[in-house]
């Protein structure tokens, strides 16, 4: 198939190119972003393939459905950007790669709370300028610590187990309990006694009208104390104005992000000669006890390699007309 590749990165294509001799299809890679404008590009193409941030709402789908594209794949697991409703009254197939690295995005996680926990993007900062002076670097164990994990997917399966490594007391809550989770030490409480008894929240759950800003002012307030927050999993988990309200009152003590709301006209772009106009992102980083990375979590060799193979055996599939494996049920 001819495939249009949206918000294509150079580690995207290096990660396709070296898979695409084994496969027949003939890929065409786009820096751009997939949105109202840029839909045009895929005229002529079978398919298109596309990330986090591209645009696949109602006017998007309708777009490509006029332009005879009726197949998608996307190279990631969420997909609560793409209009349901309109897809299947448009008639498009739609596959996701549903798990392609659970370890990155948890091991991306702890990262986050080892680096705000220790201070440890203090300290590089000052050995470079030959500043070894340890005030202002305390920081806290992390073992026997109490961790709520909100989500328990294959992500947030491998970050529990993490946690057990560090000998962190794992408090969970899913609507699906894991049997093997709770065998080695994970005890399932409800939302509300994980908001109230964990010192460090990690948010592992996918993006639903449930879970939308279900970290909000109200939820914010039953948190303990000088609480950690962590997302790895979608930005609008959070209302923003909130958490920064609430580290303005030292509710909260730690903020670490790899996701944000509004992050589509930020995350993977250099911006670093422009004047930021999100003011919340923008006062984010004014606080030192908040850590920003750029939707970095998924972002390592193996994962990328995995998303490569599940994409092209999701278009593979599509082609042939066989079952597909990891389509998005309407």
């Amino acid at each position: 198939m001819r495939v249009a590749f949206f918000s294509k990165k150079a580690y995207d294509q290096e990660s396709f190119d070296q898979l695409l001799p084994e496969h027949e299809h003939k890929f065409t890679f786009f820096e751009a972003k997939l949105d109202y404008h840029t839909a045009s590009l895929a005229k002529g193409f079978d398919a298109i393939c596309t990330f986090v941030n591209d645009e696949l709402d109602k006017e998007i789908l309708t777009r490509l459905s006029s332009l005879g594209i009726h197949k998608i794949v996307l190279r990631c697991a969420g997909y609560n950007q793409v209009d349901l409703e309109t897809a299947k009254n448009l008639g498009f197939q739609i596959c996701r790669v549903p798990a392609y690295s659970p370890e990155a995005v948890a091991e991306h996680a702890f990262a986050l709370i080892l680096t705000l926990s220790r201070k440890t993007h203090k300290a590089y900062n000052r050995v470079r300028e030959a500043n070894f002076s340890l005030v202002g670097l305390t920081g806290f164990n992390l073992h026997g610590k109490t961790i709520g994990v909100i989500g328990t997917g294959a992500i947030g399966k491998a970050f529990c187990k993490i946690a057990l490594g560090f000998g962190c007391k794992v408090l969970a809550f899913d609507p699906s309990e894991r049997e093997d989770l709770k065998s080695i030490g994970v005890n399932y409480v409800s939302i509300q006694e994980l908001f109230q008894t964990s010192q460090i929240i990690s948010l592992h759950c996918p993006l639903t009208s449930e879970t939308h800003h279900l970290i909000n002012k109200e939820t914010l307030k039953v948190m303990n104390d000088g609480v950690m927050l962590i997302n790895t999993s979608r930005g609008a988990l959070i209302q923003t104005k909130d958490v920064i309200h609430a580290l303005e009152q030292k509710k909260v003590a730690y903020l670490g992000i790899d996701v944000y709301e509004q992050e589509e006209d930020l995350f993977f772009q250099n911006l670093s000669e422009e004047i930021l106009k999100d003011e919340h992102i923008s006062r984010l980083m004014t606080f030192p006890n908040v850590l920003i990375t750029g939707h970095q979590a998924f972002l390592t060799k193996e994962a990328l390699a995995e998303i490569s193979r599940v994409t092209l055996l999701n278009l593979d599939q599509m082609e042939k007309g066989k079952h597909l494996e990891n389509e998005i049920k309407f």
